[in-house]
């Protein structure tokens, strides 16, 4: 996501070795450049001395987003930072993948038009044709890429289709809302910390088919659900969010599907909207979430 348009809000987050002085560092620098602290969050990780931030701020006149970076790489350089600056205003673009499972897209749809998630939506991607119908009553294009095997040549060029379709819509985010399709090493490594992937939280306990129904017959008392980044380590990448719902014996393995399916797409929102807003710092193989 990039723009040198001029703005007046402004999101910086950063991560580096912990040490002190940092926070006069980037305060100091705002007052410099003109800018008012709106919202400030800070976190210092004593384990790996490592030191976490997301400021909000605006500045009285609109300025270029590009000079504010180019005014804060030296800073950044010197202090050894990971670090992003965009314009509040600027929303992520975010590709949805699905398969044959619609409720999280479904949700994700009905949330961007009642303007309760502040992302874009410029393309819809399956390997399956059931929400065609839907993708258009979004005015959303579709695209339809399907996989008739699981050879890696097929695969190839099937991500190879989804890398186009994310160049040309200038996408900031993908989201597998239920894609049941394994990516590639490849794949990840192109998407690292820019996919989320939503999945129940019975992993690794019941894997496979029917989870809910392993999970019946176990008598589980809480089912949940997991959203984290992509990783080639499948469904172990950094997690963004979790939720949880209390049930009991009362409850047949059909409630629970259903019931695990609100929860999915209640915790796969939260996580988009987090990494939308800039609330997510990697931190290895964890997150660091100001929410």
């Amino acid at each position: 996501m990039t723009s040198s348009a001029s703005a007046s809000r402004f999101i910086l987050k950063l991560s580096c070795p912990d040490q002190a002085g940092i926070v006069h560092a980037v305060t100091g620098f705002l007052l410099e450049q003109g800018g008012n602290i709106v919202t400030s969050a800070q976190h210092g990780d004593a384990d790996h001395q490592r030191f976490f931030m997301r400021i909000e701020f605006e500045c009285a006149q609109p300025v270029a987003v590009e000079l504010l970076k180019s005014a804060f790489a030296p800073l950044a350089q010197r202090l050894r930072m990971d670090w992003e600056l965009v314009a509040r205003e600027t929303k992520t673009r975010v590709l949805l993948l699905v398969s044959k499972l619609g409720h999280c897209l479904n949700d994700l749809l009905f949330r961007v038009q009642t303007g309760h998630l502040p992302i874009e939506i410029p393309a819809i991607v399956s390997n399956h044709r059931d929400f065609y119908q839907l993708a258009a009553s979004h005015n959303i294009p579709f695209h339809h890429f399907p996989l008739l095997n699981s050879t890696s040549e097929q695969k190839a060029a099937q991500e190879a289709k989804i890398r186009a379709v994310i160049e040309e819509n200038q996408i900031d985010l993908v989201v597998l809302a239920r894609y049941m399709q394994i990516l590639s090493p490849e794949m990840c490594e192109y998407l690292s910390g820019r996919a989320i992937n939503i999945h129940h939280s019975f992993l690794p306990s019941f894997k496979g088919a029917k989870p809910y129904h392993q999970a019946y017959e176990r008598g589980v008392k809480l089912i949940g659900a997991t959203a984290h980044y992509v990783t080639s380590d499948l469904d172990e990448g950094p997690i963004i969010e979790q939720e949880v719902a209390r049930i009991d014996h009362s409850l047949p393995p059909e409630q629970l599907v259903a019931m695990g399916r609100d929860v999915e797409c209640v915790t796969l929102a939260r996580a988009i909207q987090w990494h939308a807003e800039h609330r997510v710092l990697m931190n290895g193989k964890r997150t660091v979430v100001f929410r």
